[in-house]
């Protein structure tokens, strides 16, 4: 008889035995778990184990002397009930391209795939498809260019970015990163994000919805972890962005010189290595300098505003960022600044 148990952080035996089941059957302990369950055979044993983080299914693995037994179903089955007990019902996995097929059986969906490495899927038949067919009635004639942004805030280098872009190609589209991670929030950035561009006629501004950027495609962008992780996850975004691209016949993707975030200069790496392989080129535009002559961040804007307030970022972001900040309507994401302990990117 077949138990399914939670495992729980705090029970470091469980978690030893999770982490080296995970290990024997190739995969990389996530640090990034919220929620982990086993499966233990009637003397106890560890015989199959997943987890969740967001809306994730993560960590899937069942030990290799009881394949055939239906554990990856009983696993998988008891994390999509925990996540519609949240209200979840959209759901993702990652796991090893060869267990792809047996995902594929219980219902899941692929998206894309890093060759060898991952393979990305969703439990909703032509939820991705349906996101493409969406984007497509967007679809504008010339040249067309993209560009995806955090914006946390939107600053005069992010300005820039769309000015460049946008005088070199007929259309733009801007993707605002909507997952809601950052310590200002996604409708403030979508928001200065459009007053921001609003002279800018050829430029589009658009929700990256799940696809880009998110939890899902690239959750190394939001948790510090190891390059090689962070790699792979970008790779995996850019597969995914690919086939966003083509179903907007977008041809250039617009990025910023990174001299200051690890993490997104590897992503922009990853996407000079594989969008020129689907006919996308990138272009890497050389970042705007501050008044000091030093390239214009929003980790610099963020760390003025935690330490002085907004009339030190004037020169760093469009008027109506810096209006925003000074208006009372900033107070809640001005307190959340002031609170995080750091507010750079590393």
């Amino acid at each position: 008889m077949v138990s399914i148990e939670t495992i729980r952080r705090t029970n470091a035996r469980a978690t030893r035995e999770m982490e080296a089941l995970l290990r024997r059957e190739g995969i990389a302990p996530d640090p990034h778990l919220e929620e982990s369950i086993g499966a233990y055979d009637d003397d106890g044993a560890l015989i199959a184990t997943g987890s969740l983080f967001g809306r994730t299914l993560r960590c899937l693995a069942v030990d290799g002397a009881h394949r055939g037994e239906g554990l990856m179903a009983l696993i998988v089955g008891e994390l999509l009930t925990r996540l519609a007990a949240r209200g979840v019902t959209h759901a993702f996995v990652y796991t090893k391209p060869q267990a792809a097929g047996q995902l594929r059986q219980l219902g899941f969906y692929e998206i894309a795939r890093v060759e060898g490495r991952l393979a990305f899927l969703e439990n909703r038949r032509g939820a991705f498809d349906g996101y493409l067919s969406a984007l497509a009635r967007e679809k504008k004639p010339g040249r067309c260019a993209a560009v995806v942004m955090n914006a946390n805030p939107f600053t005069l280098g992010h300005r820039y970015l769309l000015e460049t872009a946008a005088r070199e190609n007929d259309w733009v589209h801007c993707f605002v990163v909507s997952e809601d991670a950052s310590l200002v929030p996604f409708d403030v950035r979508m928001a200065l994000v459009q007053e921001g561009a609003a002279d800018l006629p050829n430029v589009l501004v658009h929700p990256s919805g799940d696809y880009i950027i998110s939890a899902a495609t690239f959750p190394s962008y939001f948790l510090k972890g190891d390059e090689d992780t962070a790699a792979v996850h970008a790779a995996l975004d850019a597969a995914v962005f690919a086939r966003i691209a083509h179903a907007l016949d977008v041809t250039a993707r617009y990025v910023g010189e990174e001299p200051y975030s690890r993490t997104t200069a590897i992503y922009n790496d990853a996407l000079c290595a594989g969008l020129p392989r689907e006919g996308v080129e990138v272009r890497v535009v050389p970042r705007r300098q501050g008044p000091q002559g030093k390239p214009v961040s929003a980790s610099e804007v963020r760390q003025r505003l935690k330490d002085e307030g907004p009339d030190a970022i004037c020169g760093l972001v469009p008027e109506s960022t810096r209006r925003y900040f000074a208006s009372p309507a900033a107070e809640p994401v001005l307190a959340r600044i002031r609170a995080a302990a750091h507010v750079r990117n590393e």
